[in-house]
């Protein structure tokens, strides 16, 4: 018997064909087009996050761009340095020639005061159009620039004013109540393009007799020697400034683009999450390709062509809403601003840079459950048989890094007191991407723990928690995205508090909606000139046309505001002849001082806020609602004459200054700004050897003031030759505070409601089990809605504290002075409203029965 022996022939491999890789491209493009026809549905939600991101960070960009960041242009124009003469400077002229003769080309500015009854009022202004440093600070709306005499160009707010238009003859107001240089002809609208309310009437150049200011605007730098060496160039009451320094060496929109990179990321996260329960649906049809001849590199191919197509739509779309916001919004923001706004002047390539970040955070949040799926075996993959997710075992050694290297960031930037334009300022964004990728490490531990906390838990909660330990890549990426938006509001609040909490330099707003203030003639506080004495007869009138305006609101009587002064004392340069009583520190920063009117305790004063006598410390020499002024250091209490005081003077002296004042805080005083929030008692006023007189009447109405009766009250204050003040735009602490709580709920609930359904859909088996097992609604909502409270607290809690830290190594102050005035009540809405919002609308939406195995979709 022979054996034979068999040689199995070697296999002979085809010929490369060119053109058959491209061929089974497009074949694999053509088929996941089509199956994305089909699965559209599951795509909406990670389109719509995409979309939703690009549209804000091109919205968030653009206005980021187009507004202001330092008011240098408003105020120098393109000069270097711009020097303020007052018209009362002796041989004005001649002096504004010699400074224009030494120092090169000038643009020189006549102003006048112009009465409107607004606080602010208006300027009448002789400027040369096409002068060189200040022409953009004019522009021509309609008609045409003066050029003679007799002819006036308005801004858009007198002509309202006043209802002039192009062709109207018009009486400018003087200082008096009559006429300003006779009867002019209203030629053209004109407007102040880098500050929108600056209210002028223009006359052409040389046609202003006896301005009251002049202002010079020089090419040479004020830091340069040919200024600072000037002698007797410049006289000695001008006013020498030049531009400051940005605060930040980042452009706005660059931060803007920082912050979208982040939640780019982040909703990448979230999006990874969705592409990986999408691949697990397209398990078999991928198997399938497998077992025709397809390569990983093929069935990757389909699931980034899948994120691709989805980031490129969502892109489109979120670009489209995002000019879209943009060309509404933008006129708005010019009226926020008070600043002309080109809509197409953007930062076109930061745009083109978060567009193509938006695309590419699609495509990677799919390539990388793409990769996992391209190594699962082809006959396990058609069976349809999903692998259980495996226990990995990670580190918390590289979040606690991270952290600590933000935090170090933060406290090397500098905090509130570093130098504006340093290069430590470049430290503040970086420490905080930081500490918000060591969120994003840490939040994978924190899901382990609490699973491991939920041994003892009923079984709905422990199956919920346990569920998110399972498929721990999708809760720790919500879990991170959540944190995100919890940091980011609680940054804002902290670091919004901390900059209200400054309690001598103090930010609120002016006045609330329903107040009113009529000034005594010669005293609005934006003149600069308040605690002028007012003749008898003019005050007497304005006092009871306070009365009648108080009538005509069904308003109590009106409130008189006192200001103690020093009379006949004027600080170099300053029209002011009466000087107000001042807080000053003699510790820390000398160049912060107070900030507002400091008002005089009066009986009148103390009965309107419901304040008695006894209330008051006798021995109290300053009562104030602002919180922390009575410890805020080393202070002094200063009369008028303090400021004239010659440089040898002793710190203190008698008379003219009280060294610790006793500060009693009354929370039953005013709140804003330019309200009697501040008052020096009468003792006070007694030991300074000052004088009371009155400076306006404060009026309190019923309601909000409407815009009629704002104008029928400026209207009568401009008949008097004074001015009213109204609520501004000013924002407080509890509105910035509350839109930052509302903002961080919204973003952290849509991440919650598709983690939560993401996660319950995977576990649509085990629901399906218990069901058939007896499982009722009640415990189907129980799991829903514990996966949504443990989701949103552990977000929250982890979000907040590193917030916390995060500002406290920024501030390089205590935990008090960091923490004191920040609004817990907004913070405590997002630690435990929002996880039991979360877990309420879990409950709520989560009872509903899954469909049976027989109705189960097949591919």
């Amino acid at each position: 018997m022979s054996m034979l022996a068999y040689d199995r022939p070697d296999r002979v491999r085809e010929p490369a064909d060119p053109g058959r890789a491209p061929a089974a491209r497009r074949a694999l493009l053509h088929w996941g087009l089509r199956l994305l026809r089909q699965e559209w549905k599951q795509r909406v939600i990670i389109v719509a996050l995409i979309a939703v991101a690009t549209a804000a960070m091109i919205l968030g960009t653009n206005v980021a761009s187009a507004t202001p960041g330092t008011p240098n242009a408003g105020i120098y124009g393109t000069s270097s340095t711009l020097v303020v003469l007052n018209g009362n400077t002796p041989h004005l002229a001649a002096a504004v020639g010699k400074i224009t003769k030494a120092y090169g080309p000038a643009s020189v500015v006549d102003d006048r005061t112009l009465p409107t009854g607004i606080a602010g009022g208006a300027d009448l202004r002789a400027q040369d159009p096409d002068a060189s440093y200040t022409r953009v600070l004019l522009a021509l709306d309609s008609g045409r620039y003066p050029a003679g005499a007799g002819q006036v160009a308005v801004t858009d707010g007198l002509a309202r004013l006043y209802g002039l238009a192009i062709g109207s003859r018009w009486h400018p107001p003087g200082s008096g109540g009559g006429a300003s240089g006779g009867t002019r002809t209203v030629t053209g609208i004109v407007e102040d393009p880098s500050n929108l309310n600056d209210q002028f009437a223009l006359v052409a150049p040389g046609q202003l007799s006896q301005p009251g200011q002049v202002r010079i605007f020089l090419g040479v730098s004020a830091l340069s020697s040919a200024v600072s060496d000037s002698g007797d160039i410049i006289p000695a009451s001008a006013s020498v400034s030049y531009p400051r320094s940005p605060d930040s060496p980042f452009d706005p929109a660059d931060i803007v683009l920082i912050v979208s990179v982040l939640g780019l990321a982040f909703i990448g996260l979230v999006a990874s999450a969705a592409f990986t329960v999408m691949a697990q649906r397209r398990q078999r049809a991928l198997g399938m390709l497998a077992s025709l001849g397809a390569t990983g590199g093929d069935v990757r191919f389909v699931l980034i062509m899948d994120g691709a197509i989805a980031g490129l739509l969502g892109a489109v779309i979120g670009t489209v809403l995002g000019f879209a916001g943009w060309f509404w919004y933008y006129p708005h923001l010019e009226i926020a601003t008070a600043h002309r706004t080109d809509p197409l002047s953007l930062s076109w390539a930061t745009l083109v840079i978060g567009v193509i970040l938006a695309v590419a955070t699609a495509v990677i949040a799919a390539a990388w459950p793409g990769r996992a799926v391209s190594k699962v075996p082809t006959v396990a993959a058609i069976s349809g048989r999903v692998q259980p997710p495996q226990r990995i075992s990670r580190s918390i050694r590289r979040g606690l890094i991270w952290g600590a290297a933000g935090l170090f960031a933060m406290a090397a930037s500098g905090g509130w007191g570093g130098g504006p334009g340093g290069g430590t300022r470049l430290l503040i964004p970086a420490g905080l991407i930081a500490c918000v990728i060591s969120c994003a490490l840490l939040a994978p531990f924190f899901v382990d723990v609490l699973s491991r906390l939920a041994a003892r838990a009923p079984l709905a909660t422990r199956l919920a928690l346990r569920d998110l330990e399972r498929y721990r890549s999708r809760s720790g990426a919500a879990l991170a995205a959540v944190s995100f938006a919890v940091f980011l509001a609680v940054v804002v609040t902290v670091i919004a508090s901390f900059r209200f909490d400054d309690a001598l330099d103090y930010v609120a707003p002016n006045l609330t909606s329903s107040q009113l203030i009529l000034y005594a003639p010669g005293n609005d506080p934006a003149q600069f000139q308040s605690g002028q004495f007012t003749p008898a007869a003019k005050l007497a009138a304005t006092r009871q046309q306070a009365a009648a305006i108080a009538a005509q609101l069904g308003a109590p009587a009106p409130l008189e505001l006192d200001m103690a002064i020093s009379p006949n004392v004027a600080e170099p340069g300053s029209p002011t002849q009466n000087q107000s009583a001042s807080i000053i520190p003699l510790s820390g920063n000398p160049g912060s001082g107070f900030s507002g009117q400091l008002y005089v305790a009066t009986p009148g004063l103390l009965k309107t806020y419901g304040i008695t006598q006894a209330e008051v410390s006798p021995a109290a020499d300053i009562l104030t609602m602002r919180p922390g002024l009575a410890g805020a250091g080393l202070l002094a209490l200063v009369a008028g004459r303090y400021f004239a005081l010659p440089a040898n003077a002793p710190p203190c002296p008698t008379g003219d200054c009280i060294l610790r004042p006793l500060i009693q805080t009354i929370s039953a005083l005013p709140s804003g700004e330019h309200a009697p929030n501040t008052v020096i008692t009468e003792r006070a006023v007694k030991a300074l050897g000052m004088r009371t007189v009155p400076v306006g009447w404060l009026i309190q109405a019923p309601a909000a003031l409407t815009a009629p009766r704002i104008n029928a009250a400026r209207q009568d204050a401009l008949a008097l030759g004074t001015t009213i003040e109204t609520k501004s735009g000013q924002l407080s602490l509890g509105e910035i505070s509350e839109y930052a709580t509302i903002g961080g709920i919204v973003i952290a609930l849509g991440v919650l409601a598709l983690t939560v359904g993401l996660i319950r859909g995977e576990t649509a088996n085990d629901l399906r089990t218990l069901t058939a097992a007896g499982a009722s609604a009640r415990i189907r909502r129980a799991l829903t809605g514990v996966t949504a409270g443990a989701l949103a607290l552990l977000g929250a809690v982890l979000g907040t504290v590193a917030a916390c830290l995060a500002c406290l190594a920024f501030a390089h102050a205590d935990v008090t002075a960091t923490f004191g005035n920040v609004p817990w009540a907004d913070v405590g809405l997002l630690v435990i409203g929002m996880p039991l919002a979360a877990a309420a609308a879990g409950w709520l939406l989560g009872g509903r029965e899954p469909s049976g195995a027989a109705r189960r979709p097949l591919e």
